[in-house]
């Protein structure tokens, strides 16, 4: 027991010093923003407050709060630093949510001013930087959120239930797991939506409205639909959503306007459907799903057993 004390004690000893080393080095990182961007620009009124704000979040608020935090590192108040800490853990949920936008209005402001451009430029060239630019820095909140999760883990592992710092430590893994968890969602929905924007974008005709609030995007891929009649197999796009199926095939390649787009051949409900591998159980070559509707069944082939595979268990999970 006491062996296994003396290892704890060493490799948290080893965490809390790398989280207090690269705490330093993040609050550097922040403190560039803040001192060469958001102080200067304050003074100087280049942007206007709304925009000065839209970019740059709740950074301030950050720094001071990992300026505490790594004060109490400092002192071996490990405990009640990161009791103290997690209390501020929620602005990084706030900054991952404003993230996107402090992006868009950089990229707005950058255009719009050409004295913003030109201060962002020299700024930027400063040794401090070591080339990198702003865009670099603004997401280090949430690479380091990341960073936290790790570190918090470790020292809980490392601790000994029956001591009072225990308890402290599992809140604080708590919390930053559900902020990260939080800031994940956020990324997730971002994604979602690009995603769907991709489709509609690629899709020509009416027939297929891809932006719909809760749906989600799972896959895509070229599949054979073998028809009823013995006509011949029918290669045709499918996007697979949590809703729907769309079917599509390419427009006409001397198409004025839509020669790079597909078209929307069939949409297909998926809150009625029923989802079967026909072959494609042995390890024979390709394989074969039916997708049965109310009013129609559908089949599906690919000479790629793998490729088959994943489809199925695609769509069973999005039927389900």
């Amino acid at each position: 027991v006491e062996d296994q004390r003396a290892r704890w004690e060493r490799k948290r000893s080893r965490t809390a010093k790398e989280l207090l080393e690269t705490e330093h080095k993040y609050l550097e990182q922040l403190d560039l923003v803040l001192t060469y961007f958001v102080t200067i620009l304050k003074a100087k009124g280049t942007l206007k407050p709304a925009a000065l704000e839209t970019i740059f979040g709740p950074l301030e608020t950050l720094y001071s709060a990992s300026h505490i935090l790594s004060l109490h590192l400092e002192k071996g108040n490990l405990g009640p630093g990161l009791e103290n800490f997690c209390q501020s853990l929620d602005l990084y949920g706030h900054y991952a949510e404003n993230l996107e936008q402090a992006n868009k209005t950089l990229k707005e402001q950058l255009r719009k001013k050409k004295s913003f451009r030109r201060f962002k430029k020299l700024q930027e060239t400063r040794p401090q930087f070591q080339g990198r630019k702003l865009e670099d820095l603004l997401p280090l909140p949430l690479q380091r959120l990341h960073q936290y999760k790790h570190f918090f883990r470790d020292l809980l592992e490392n601790t000994s239930p029956d001591t009072p710092e225990y308890q402290k430590l599992a809140k604080a893994v708590k919390s930053v797991s559900e902020v990260s968890q939080w800031v994940q969602d956020i990324f997730d929905k971002r994604e979602n939506s690009l995603q769907l924007l991709r489709v509609q974008k690629l899709l020509k005709g009416r027939k297929s409205q891809v932006l719909t609030p809760g749906r989600w995007y799972i896959r895509e891929g070229w599949l054979l639909v073998v028809p009823s009649k013995g006509e011949e197999l029918k290669r045709r796009m499918f996007f697979l959503f949590s809703d729907i199926l769309i079917a599509a095939k390419p427009c006409h390649p001397l198409h004025p306007l839509n020669s790079n787009k597909l078209s929307c051949q069939a949409v297909y409900p998926l809150h009625q459907c029923s989802v079967d591998k026909v072959f494609g159980h042995t390890q024979s070559q390709g394989g074969l799903l039916s997708l049965s509707f109310p009013h129609k069944t559908l089949l599906l082939m690919s000479s790629n057993q793998q490729e088959i595979h994943d489809w199925y268990r695609s769509l069973t999970a999005a039927v389900r």
